[in-house]
């Protein structure tokens, strides 16, 4: 008999702080990656403005679905701008923001009964 393990992705819905004083959401499955990605120009549409870069990751949250990401990267979209902030800071994020502000990972919402994940904002 063979017995397969089976890899789960988490998925996370995250949050930029753009140098133009805008907030970007998206969803992605690796943090580091993704805001590389945004900071050479190649991430998205909206974030390939000069203007918009360097960003900052300030937020994510962990989800163990990309649908469940990607509804709360919806939802966040939605929000007016103050809304967003309001969020935001009730996830934990500081305001105003900083140059040294630090990345709040929520892994709340991950539901696994696999070993705990642990994000460093340190490596964001």
């Amino acid at each position: 008999m063979l017995c397969y393990l089976e890899k789960k992705t988490i998925s996370y819905f995250y949050v930029l702080y753009c140098n133009d004083g805008t907030f970007y959401g998206g969803y992605t499955t690796e943090l580091k990656r993704r805001e590389e990605e945004h900071n050479s120009g190649t991430g998205a549409k909206y974030t390939k403005p000069a203007k918009r870069r360097p960003l900052r990751m300030i937020y994510a949250e962990a989800f163990a679905t990309r649908s469940e990401a990607t509804k709360a990267e919806y939802a966040f979209k939605q929000r007016t701008r103050k809304r967003k902030i309001q969020y935001l800071m009730q996830q934990g994020v500081k305001f105003p923001l900083s140059t040294d502000s630090t990345c709040v990972v929520n892994m709340e919402m991950l539901e696994t009964k696999e070993e705990t994940v642990y994000v460093s904002a340190k490596e964001l």
